[in-house]
């Protein structure tokens, strides 16, 4: 049997329904997620029949608007879980006493933390095991692989001496606190948005005057040099800065003088937000991807010096050429990193984008690279007239995603799009995206005139595997053996189907606490009031 237009071809004996699917996985679930899962039993309620139908088609209705994000959803910090925590001034076993003193809310007796402590998950710490040492002390979770008798952390001082920090672009306590005292200096981008600034305000008086072509110009003239004072003397406060300014922060470099990187036939990783932390692109890099790059981050975010925002930036040392990718709506930042102007809507405010762009150029020291989509609206293509102007900006790199922003993934990938932007794109290197989720469509994506390919799930090896974006794809994971055929397509759902086994079947749960209870086959149970929601709204099963 035909399957559904926009729906996988799975073998017909694995095919089922969603009753039975849910009603298999709640059978092994563990007893306290099934009894919560499961809820009361629905109770008559009583209504007319034709008041009962509206109930139900207004609940449907409301179900279909659940798109977007989860905003206001809980951020709950591990320790959080602790009924009792131990005051940092133990756990780093400083010399110096707690200086709140009795005042302190914490804990400062270790035997009496670990009374409520939750048991160990394992007797290995990974990162006592590889560096000597653990941060964490005794709240580790592993913490019996480095704990003496008498509750002191350990240290492996050989290999202490002999490992590095394998991770970079931490932020600086003391950045950190210039960034929310608004005393950290960018003098690049402020002489960049001096120069913006001139400019737009020498179009406006270019406009009045030609809007009142009777007035004197002795006025004009009289009007036009207050603006220059104003913008030279600055009649505003000026924001009280910190730090030595240097040739670097002054002087611009020169195209030639910038890092120079060949990205010709590179297999690059797509930019996922909440699945491609640094962890996953590790094992991207063991895999095969050239280039990796950070979650999107919020230029305003990381110029308030918000620690979780930083920490999309982070760098493995096994990451050898590595970007960030930021979304800005002014070019007010030089964070020392190969960026991506974000934001698919710039494309439609050329003059907009066009300063961020320039603007980054001017104080970066490293290539800058766009990605960018076909268009806006769905049958508008747009990219092929902004690709050209791009080059005019000093773009290094322009990264291409064969689908509008309106498309969504409803439709394919348009790759003949795609290789004619490519031919105008030349010399600069124009990679594509989109589709590619076998070695054949990697190949296939290859013919065209592209530089490279971004992928998010394909694999660098001639065989057929589906890598399941478990966080971010989670709803599209089917097993290759269970396909009627290959390759299934990225705009392809999949009906109920039962795995091989209970894990197959499990990975494919749409269900939160599914989820939830593979977590605790890898980290042992939750705690007790621990609660998850998931980021995007369409992803809150219940």
């Amino acid at each position: 049997m035909e399957p559904e237009r926009g729906t996988a071809a799975i073998k017909e004996q694995f095919l089922t329904t969603k009753e039975k699917f849910h009603e298999f996985l709640a059978s092994a679930r563990p007893r306290a997620s099934r009894d919560e899962a499961d809820g009361d039993p629905e109770e008559p309620s009583g209504e007319p029949e034709q008041k009962r139908v509206k109930l139900d088609r207004d609940a449907e209705q409301k179900k279909k608007k659940m798109r977007g994000q989860n905003k206001s959803r809980p951020h709950i910090k591990p320790q959080s879980y602790e009924e009792r925590r131990l005051c940092p001034s133990i756990v780093q076993e400083r010399d110096t006493k707690c200086v709140y003193g009795e005042k302190c809310r914490f804990l400062h007796d270790v035997s009496e933390y670990m009374c409520s402590k939750a048991a160990d998950l394992g007797d290995q710490c990974y990162l006592f095991s590889s560096f000597g040492w653990c941060q964490y002390g005794v709240t580790c979770r592993f913490s019996r692989a480095h704990t003496s008798p008498e509750l002191k952390n350990l240290r492996n001082e050989e290999l202490c001496r002999r490992s590095t920090d394998t991770v970079s672009n931490h932020l600086d306590k003391d950045l950190q606190r210039r960034l929310r005292k608004k005393q950290q200096r960018f003098p690049g981008a402020e002489a960049y948005l001096k120069t913006v600034s001139r400019g737009e305000k020498s179009t406006d008086q270019s406009h009045a005057v030609k809007q009142d072509p009777d007035r004197p110009h002795t006025e004009v003239q009289r009007q036009h040099t207050h603006t220059d004072t104003h913008t030279h003397d600055g009649a505003d406060p000026p924001v009280k800065t910190l730090g030595p300014i240097t040739d670097a922060d002054i002087i611009k470099l020169r195209p030639s003088e910038k890092k120079q990187v060949d990205f010709r036939d590179k297999l690059y990783l797509a930019p996922l937000t909440t699945c491609g932390n640094l962890p996953f692109r590790r094992v991207c890099k063991r895999f095969g991807a050239d280039i990796t790059c950070g979650e999107m981050a919020m230029v305003t975010n990381l110029l308030q010096g918000q620690a979780s925002e930083w920490a999309l930036l982070k760098r493995h040392a096994s990451e050898d050429l590595f970007g960030v990718q930021v979304r800005a709506a002014t070019p007010v930042i030089n964070v020392f990193l190969c960026l991506q102007g974000g934001g698919c809507g710039l494309m439609t405010r050329t003059s907009k984008f066009e300063q961020i762009v320039r603007g980054m150029n001017s104080v970066l020291d490293v290539p800058l690279t766009v990605k960018i989509r076909t268009g806006v609206q769905q049958n508008c293509n747009i990219a092929h007239k902004l690709i050209p102007e791009m080059k005019k900006w000093g773009v290094s790199l322009v990264t291409l995603h064969g689908r509008s922003r309106e498309q969504r993934y409803t439709k394919s990938a348009d790759w003949e799009y795609i290789d004619t932007c490519s031919k105008l794109a030349a010399p600069v290197p124009l990679f594509g995206n989109g589709d590619i989720l076998t070695y054949e469509d990697a190949m296939k994506a290859r013919e065209t005139g592209v530089s490279g390919i971004m992928v998010a799930r394909s694999v660098r090896h001639q065989h057929h595997h589906h890598h399941p974006h478990f966080l971010e794809r989670h709803t599209e994971y089917i097993p290759v053996g269970l396909l009627e055929r290959i390759p299934q397509k990225i705009n392809e759902r999949p009906p109920f189907y039962m795995g091989r086994d209970y894990m197959e079947s499990l990975m494919a749960s749409q269900h939160v606490d599914d989820w939830i209870h593979i977590s605790e086959m890898l980290l042992g149970p939750v705690p007790k009031n621990f609660s998850f929601l998931p980021k995007h709204k369409a992803n809150a099963y219940k």
